[in-house]
């Protein structure tokens, strides 16, 4: 199943089923995005996989008298962001590839995007697009996932979960192994220079992720995103126990990892 599927079917829906509850765990990265991306109060914003249009809503707040376009391949996503935009911002949601939209060129200053680039078919062809519809000079920013260090409670927490569940199956493989695409730094250095950015930059950024209130609470979650047959009462409390050690009063915690990566369109 290619990517662009498995976001328009069951993983889809149930990002947009727990929009808040996804926004509070990637949340802890918006600051070190948002830096980065330095949006002016009249910049114009292209969000890329914007998903339900949390960073979208947050980016229009920072561009007050800009605009800011949200683009997302997941028509769940895109509707639940056009949802919740009847309540809050002024922001354009449109269903769409960003590495293949017609934006039209220069149309924007700024593009960011939190986890969505990595979904691309041909990352060179996609961020040429994305930087013919950047003005000269204008800015790129991006969050995506950095390997998990061996050892460190993230991977262990979830190959001790992927393991209860038979594999990976919590996650399409397409998207899994689309995750990990641009977390090698001197690669996506390579593509983007590819691409006709300079100014290239990636950093390391940790933060604690919030996976629910407690154990019995993180493992639900977890296990609600699993394919396949029903889970059963042994592997349910065995997630609660993966867990477990990871509880604090904020929650259950795990520390992740991404890279923060800036560009810039030559002028």
């Amino acid at each position: 199943m290619k990517a662009a599927e498995a976001w328009n079917g069951s993983l889809g829906r149930h990002w947009a089923a727990h929009a808040d509850r996804y926004d509070a765990m990637l949340a802890p990265f918006d600051a070190a995005l948002f830096d980065a991306a330095a949006i002016g109060v009249l910049d114009r914003v292209l969000d890329m996989g914007c998903g339900t249009g949390g960073t979208s809503r947050a980016a229009a707040r920072l561009a007050a008298r800009g605009r800011v376009t949200g683009v997302d391949v997941s028509e769940p996503l895109v509707a639940r962001a056009l949802s919740a935009h009847l309540r809050d911002g002024a922001v354009t949601f449109e269903v769409g590839d960003a590495q293949a939209h017609p934006f039209g060129p220069g149309g924007f200053d700024v593009a960011i995007s939190r986890g969505g680039v990595m979904f691309f078919a041909d990352p060179v062809a996609a961020f040429t697009h994305i930087g013919e519809a950047l003005r000269p000079g204008g800015r790129l920013a991006f969050v995506c996932p950095r390997p998990a260090p061996p050892g460190g409670g993230e991977r262990e927490a979830l190959t001790r979960l992927a393991s209860l569940v038979g594999g990976d199956q919590a996650v399409d493989t397409s998207v899994a192994a689309a995750m990990a695409s641009l977390s090698d730094p001197e690669r996506t250095g390579v593509v983007l220079e590819a691409a006709g950015f300079e100014g290239v930059s990636v950093r390391p950024v940790s933060a604690a992720t919030r996976w629910g209130a407690d154990a019995a609470n993180a493992a639900d979650f977890f296990l609600s995103r699993k394919q396949g047959p029903p889970v059963t009462d042994g592997i349910r409390a065995a997630a609660a126990d993966v867990f477990r050690p990871y509880e604090t009063p904020e929650g259950v915690l795990l520390e992740a990892g991404t890279w923060v990566v800036t560009a810039r369109r030559p002028y």
